[in-house]
C-alpha cells in the first residue's frame, strides 16, 4: 500500500513567496507616492494659512513690515524674521510647518514699503517645483524660483 505525503513542495513554496514579494513591492511603491502627495497637500495648506494670517496682520497694522527676509529651515531654525512673519505667530508657524513638511527651507519676504509680501517653499514631489503665495492673493505652483533673492510677487 502506498502512503501519500501531504504538504507543499519546495517549488510551490518558493513561487508563493515570490508572488508575495512582488505584491509587497507594488504596495510599498504606491504608499510612498501617497505619502509624498500628502506632504505636498500639507505644504499647500500651511502656505494658504500664511496668506490668511498676513491679511489679519495687515488689517491690524496697515503694513506687512518693511524689507523683511525670513528663512526657516525644515528643523525650525529661523533667520531674521520680523514684521508679518514674526509679530504674527500664525504666519511664522505656517512657514515653519511648510518647511517641515517639505524637508527644505521656506522663504518669506516683504518689500521696502511694507505693502507686499511673498513666501515660497519647495514641494516634496520630485520635479514639481515650488508653492508660492503672495499678498496679491496668488497661491500657485511655479517651476523655477530664485529663492536666495528677495521676491514679493509669485512669478
Amino acid at each position: 500500500m502506498k502512503t501519500q505525503n501531504k504538504g507543499f513542495t519546495l517549488i510551490e513554496l518558493l513561487v508563493v513567496i515570490a508572488i508575495i514579494g512582488i505584491l509587497a513591492s507594488v504596495v510599498l511603491a504606491s504608499l510612498n507616492s501617497a505619502r509624498t502627495k500628502g506632504a505636498d497637500a500639507a505644504i499647500k495648506a500651511n502656505m494658504a494659512n500664511i496668506r490668511a494670517q498676513a491679511a489679519l496682520y495687515y488689517d491690524t497694522n496697515n503694513t506687512y513690515g518693511t524689507s523683511i527676509t525670513c528663512n526657516i529651515t525644515s528643523l525650525g531654525v529661523i533667520t531674521t524674521c520680523t514684521g508679518v512673519f514674526d509679530a504674527n505667530p500664525g504666519a511664522q508657524e505656517g512657514l515653519k510647518a511648510a518647511a517641515a513638511a517639505a524637508g527644505s527651507t521656506a522663504y518669506g519676504y516683504t518689500d521696502s514699503t511694507g505693502a507686499a509680501w511673498a513666501a515660497a517653499v519647495a514641494l516634496k514631489t520630485t520635479g514639481a517645483g515650488y508653492f508660492c503665495v503672495d499678498s496679491n492673493g496668488a497661491g500657485k505652483i511655479v517651476t523655477t524660483m530664485a529663492l536666495g533673492t528677495a521676491f514679493t510677487v509669485c512669478p
